[in-house]
């Protein structure tokens, strides 16, 4: 085993969307140091193959490894879904190091059950997450009587990104898509946003669901689930740093990243360019 220096939590995601989860886990665990690379060059990953996934997601663990990153959250569903397995299974154990890396599917799942009363769940996702099919796999290892039911919904991203997700315009993208999963199913009574940019249309998917429907992003889990994984391994957290330090990267334009980060932090940010 490699003599590991200390460095920073890192949290990757094909642009921005990643954000929304960076920003509960910080508001979960604000004593940590923390690395964020947004690869915004090459986002959308929705639409992409799994090879390309995996291979660009692959290129993005590598560089933050070599910011010192011990462990590393795919803040990104597409990533999670098309990439993080064969991370595991194939990449890390060539690393003779304790690095570790960590997805958003599978802490989502393992309390997916315990939150729908009917036992029928309903995912938004993007294409590339919906047709992996892993929240349906997932799920079924943790709860094999729980029903899921999935809706695609490619116009979502490009709404939030180009600022569109208050306008008249993306109320009927919004309702289009939870009529299509809704009519699935009556007996759905909680709805999973499997896309870190979906909470930005929070407020007008609630409008468009019945009241009795929960709707659960996943911010919060994840960074429940990060927090029980620090302690649960003290070997890894001795090797993630405490100063409260934030840094953040992207493989586009530093000026787009900070204009367009804001949105999802809600805070401001100063990024660096990162050529990967």
């Amino acid at each position: 085993m490699e003599l590991q220096q200390a460095g920073p939590i890192g949290v990757f995601d094909s642009g921005y969307g990643g954000l929304t989860v960076f920003k509960e886990i910080i508001k979960k665990l604000p004593q940590y140091d923390y690395v964020y690379l947004g690869d915004n060059a090459r986002a959308p990953y929705g639409v992409r193959s799994f090879d390309t996934v995996y291979e660009y997601t692959l290129q993005c663990v590598e560089a933050l490894f070599r910011l010192n990153c011990n462990i590393i959250v795919l803040a990104c569903n597409t990533a999670s879904a098309k990439a993080l397995r064969n991370i595991q299974q194939k990449d890390l154990p060539k690393r003779k190091s304790l690095q570790r890396v960590l997805g958003v599917i599978r802490p989502t799942t393992e309390l997916l059950g315990e939150l729908t009363r009917s036992g029928e769940v309903g995912i938004l996702g993007t294409q590339g997450t919906v047709s992996s099919q892993s929240y349906v796999i997932e799920t079924q290892k943790f709860f094999p009587e729980v029903k899921v039911y999935q809706e695609a919904c490619p116009m979502w991203v490009p709404l939030v990104e180009n600022r569109e997700h208050d306008s008249p315009g993306a109320d009927y993208f919004v309702k289009r898509h939870l009529n299509n999963l809704l009519s699935q199913s009556q007996g759905i009574d909680t709805v999973l946003l499997a896309c870190t940019h979906y909470p930005l249309l929070m407020e007008k998917i609630r409008a468009h669901t019945p009241g009795h429907i929960k709707i659960i992003p996943q911010g919060e889990i994840v960074a429940g689930s990060l927090e029980d994984y620090l302690k649960r391994h003290p070997e890894l957290d001795a090797l993630c740093t405490k100063g409260g330090g934030r840094e953040f990267y992207t493989t586009e334009s530093v000026d787009d990243f900070n204009s367009k980060a804001n949105i999802f932090l809600g805070q401001p940010v100063n990024a660096k360019y990162l050529h990967l």
